[in-house]
């Protein structure tokens, strides 16, 4: 039987394996020193990862909702794993061994297109304490190899700009797809135990494809941005 919609959801990994990052990056900041705003952007990324697998927001994406579910997501694969790798320290960083962007960018997108497979996803769902689990550790590690050559890396900023809008290419067609296709992709929320918000499948789905593409947007589009202001300013230093 499935639980409440609004539950709060035990998950024992998430719950172990927060705090063990958080202990490590106590005992990383005792070796390298870290700027105030790396060490919030670093309790932000923890922060976000507790919020989508130990609140209500698992419960209904493991069960009812497959916009939340892709929300979740998003969270795991961009936002957290981005967080994350600006709150490691440079010095500490600069031990960590080169990441070429080109792998890093098709590591990701590879990974990414894979878990949202209609078999393969539905079949995540139905394995939440083992297959599932694997999709999201391996969306958020893949996700900081992919923030990693822009955050850490020597790339000119004219490149990490067009790094950055190539990610959001790759990952785009996922979210337009399910907004548009007229007929729900994913089994699994068919037979969802109960109808929440109201929701019909296949309006849950274009919600979903229409809030993942949103969400997406905002974390490359503020990323491109930063990185292109800075190339607009290296050319007008250089010129």
């Amino acid at each position: 039987m499935a639980p409440e919609p609004y539950a709060w959801s035990w998950n024992p990994e998430a719950l172990v394996v927060v705090p063990l990052l958080a202990a490590g990056y106590v005992w990383l900041l005792r070796r390298h020193a870290a700027e105030r705003w790396r060490i919030v952007a670093f309790a932000l990324s923890l922060l976000l990862v507790l919020g989508v697998t130990v609140t209500p927001v698992e419960t209904l994406s493991l069960h009812y909702l497959l916009s939340v579910h892709l929300l979740q997501n998003v969270v795991l694969a961009e936002w957290a794993p981005l967080l994350f790798a600006l709150g490691i320290p440079a010095a500490a960083a600069a031990h960590v061994p080169h990441v070429p962007a080109l792998p890093a960018l098709l590591l990701w997108t590879v990974n990414y297109m894979v878990w949202h497979l209609p078999w393969i996803y539905d079949a995540a769902l139905r394995h939440p304490h083992t297959l599932l689990h694997l999709e999201h550790l391996s969306y958020f590690v893949t996700g900081i190899v992919l923030w990693w050559p822009l955050v850490h890396g020597g790339l000119a900023p004219g490149v990490k700009a067009a790094y950055v809008f190539a990610a959001f290419a790759l990952a785009a067609p996922i979210g337009l797809l399910l907004a548009l296709i007229p007929e729900p992709v994913y089994e699994f929320y068919v037979d969802a135990p109960a109808r929440v918000w109201g929701l019909d499948p296949l309006r849950d789905q274009q919600i979903a494809g229409v809030a993942m593409s949103l969400a997406e947007t905002a974390a490359f589009s503020a990323a491109f941005a930063v990185f292109f202001v800075r190339f607009l300013r290296e050319q007008d230093a250089g010129g």
